[in-house]
């Protein structure tokens, strides 16, 4: 008899293995539903789904291993990390979807957001305040104007999963929608930052590196607090504080 893997959990959501089944079980209707749609809709390899009863989806294994993990070294080749680019230029380049995703945060709640966050690094002491002063100001370059792409929302190096140099699939859709093109790629290359380039050489199109940069700080920032008080550690090496440390 197959065991039950808890994959992830914690108080919003978690994610459970049985065999070759995953089961999704989420406090928020619209998140899966978001989820379910976006599967629907975008022209790379997702998961198949078995059934949807909320709160719980329950999906299909998809073949291969992830891309790799935050924190560890990642084992893939630079042609998996470029197939990784040109599949999320696919899914930017599709039609745009209704919703507004993750990575649509306008200017000003993102500014909004990040100014309170690092007033409570600083403040409760987690975090020098010259390193969230520095990374506030590198941060700063990810507030622009840019122009709504189908985003993931989500698309952490686990998230991606590969066989050789062929994407297999691309899981957890729950914050898909319009967004930042940009945000996608800083997101999959947050703490390896030695394969951004194979996945901008995928991508096939000149991006600003100074705006990913941004992202990862920004991104990192905003996180800290909330993987602290959800059971996570950002100060695991090679995660989040260590991100923020490598833009000193």
């Amino acid at each position: 008899m197959d065991e039950v893997e808890i994959v992830v959990a914690h108080s919003e959501r978690a994610t459970l293995r049985v065999g070759d089944v995953f089961l999704k079980v989420d406090s928020d209707q619209a998140r899966l539903e978001v989820e379910v749609e976006a599967m629907a809709l975008v022209p790379v390899p997702t998961p198949r789904i078995l059934w949807h009863k909320p709160p719980v989806l329950a999906i299909a294994a998809v073949p291969g291993m992830a891309l790799g993990r935050l924190g560890e070294p990642s084992t893939a080749s630079p042609g998996a990390w470029a197939a990784a680019g040109a599949a999320i230029r696919r899914l930017h380049d599709a039609p745009l979807p209704a919703r507004r995703g993750r990575a649509g945060r306008g200017r000003e709640e993102l500014a909004a957001d990040l100014d309170g966050e690092c007033e409570w690094l600083v403040t409760s002491g987690f975090l020098p305040a010259d390193l969230v002063t520095r990374n506030r100001q590198v941060a700063e370059a990810a507030l622009r104007p840019w122009t709504p792409v189908f985003t993931h929302g989500d698309l952490q190096i686990t998230h991606v999963f590969v066989d050789g140099d062929e994407i297999t699939g691309i899981i957890d859709w729950s914050e898909a929608g319009q967004g930042d093109a940009l945000f996608d790629l800083a997101i999959l290359t947050l703490g390896h930052e030695e394969h951004l380039g194979d996945v901008v050489a995928g991508y096939g199109t000149d991006v600003d590196l100074d705006v990913i940069r941004a992202w990862w700080s920004l991104r990192s920032l905003l996180a800290v607090r909330w993987l602290a008080e959800h059971g996570f550690d950002p100060l695991t090496p090679g995660c989040e504080v260590d991100v923020l440390r490598s833009r000193l």
